[in-house]
């Protein structure tokens, strides 16, 4: 478990940033040592697709549609209060699971197929069904593949500039230490 400090230290970013991003991705904010190493992970991804350009609008939108697809699956088993970052740090099936939450779809990604009947938590009947209130797993699904697979074409073509900024700043600390 994190302090709120040991985020901001963990991902040299400012309180005021984190708070931001909290308050953006509508995340929960915890008292003390509050914090699971699965929200350190989290934000770690955010931080890292944010360094590779990825816009912070972009980065809502899959994650609002990560969430969404969560909620269609039935993903909510534990009642967590970060039951949607849970999975964040796994490290299995990696091509399985959603690029933000983590979540295991069950199927690639980007395959044709995911088991949408499975229903593993218990909650009351809906009067209506999500099909007819106009929730469909599989078009939230396809807009999610859409998605992430711009951001995978975004983040291909920056991370070549990325590693030349990283040799950069190799040769300018052999220089000396920046005071």
């Amino acid at each position: 478990m994190h302090t709120f400090a040991d985020l901001a230290k963990a991902l040299n970013r400012s309180a005021v940033y984190l708070s931001g991003l909290q308050s953006r991705f509508e995340l929960p904010a915890f008292d003390g040592a509050g914090y699971p190493a699965a929200y350190l992970t989290f934000l770690q991804t955010l931080v890292h697709l944010r360094t590779l350009g990825i816009t912070e609008e972009t980065l809502r939108d899959l994650w609002r549609m990560e969430k969404k697809l969560m909620v269609l699956l039935h993903a909510d088993t534990t009642a967590s209060p970060t039951w949607f970052l849970d999975s964040c740090g796994l490290v299995t099936n990696p091509k399985r699971r959603l690029l933000l939450t983590n979540y295991e779809l069950g199927a690639g990604v980007h395959d044709e197929g995911v088991q949408l009947s499975l229903n593993f938590a218990v909650s009351a009947p809906e009067l209506f069904a999500g099909r007819e209130m106009g929730e469909d797993a599989l078009r939230v699904l396809n807009d999610y593949r859409r998605l992430h697979a711009r951001i995978r074409a975004e983040v291909k073509a920056e991370a070549a500039q990325v590693r030349e900024a990283a040799a950069w700043a190799r040769r300018m600390w052999a220089v000396g230490p920046i005071s």
